[in-house]
């Protein structure tokens, strides 16, 4: 079965930062109907760390799930987009992973980019993420470790892509040490 995109990109125009994705997980882990909606990721926690020094900031811990309205007044408040690189999918063996999902469609990359004016950064979260938006713009990334940018030109502008650790649980790395790259970056790029 073929999936479409089940949310809106998330693309305020102050945005210096876009975050990619691949492809939402399955409904059934949705602790909420937006980005990053498993409730065992980590990536609004990490949010929570750098912004706050609180891992549950935009936590609701009673209902398991995240303060959603506070979370995108925050992101629209600090210039942060989110979407994916896949429009539709399709998934092999219904999960959520990376290498078992089939790229059917992929997203507007660069509309997104030419929506986003005055975007600095670029954030390709998962392997197919990566891959998709390297191969797009012709970005050799092979050598980039964890916490590294390389710049690339768009449409004369210079636009930093960042490799962080990814916010899945599954990532073998605590969430605090986690924070720590993201709090780079986002220094960096002028977020703090």
């Amino acid at each position: 079965m073929i999936e479409l995109h089940p949310f809106e990109p998330f693309l305020p125009k102050n945005a210096k930062l876009l975050m990619l994705g691949t492809f939402p997980p399955a409904p059934k882990r949705w602790c909420m109907e937006w980005y990053y909606p498993n409730y065992t990721n980590d990536m609004w926690r990490i949010f929570g760390l750098c912004f706050f020094g609180d891992k549950l900031r935009f936590v609701d811990t009673d209902h398991k799930t995240y303060r959603l309205q506070e979370l995108k007044d925050f992101l629209l408040d600090r210039g942060v987009a989110i979407f994916d690189t896949c429009l539709r999918i399709r998934r092999t063996k219904g999960t959520a992973s990376d290498k078992d999902l089939e790229v059917v469609e992929q997203a507007d990359l660069d509309g997104m980019l030419r929506s986003l004016p005055e975007c600095k950064a670029v954030i390709a979260a998962g392997q197919v993420a990566t891959t998709l938006f390297t191969d797009h713009y012709h970005i050799d990334a092979r050598k980039m470790k964890m916490g590294d940018h390389l710049d690339f030109t768009f449409e004369s502008r210079t636009i930093r892509l960042y490799r962080e650790p990814s916010s899945s649980r599954a990532y073998p790395m605590k969430v605090e040490k986690k924070a720590e790259y993201y709090d780079r970056m986002f220094q960096e790029i002028g977020l703090k």
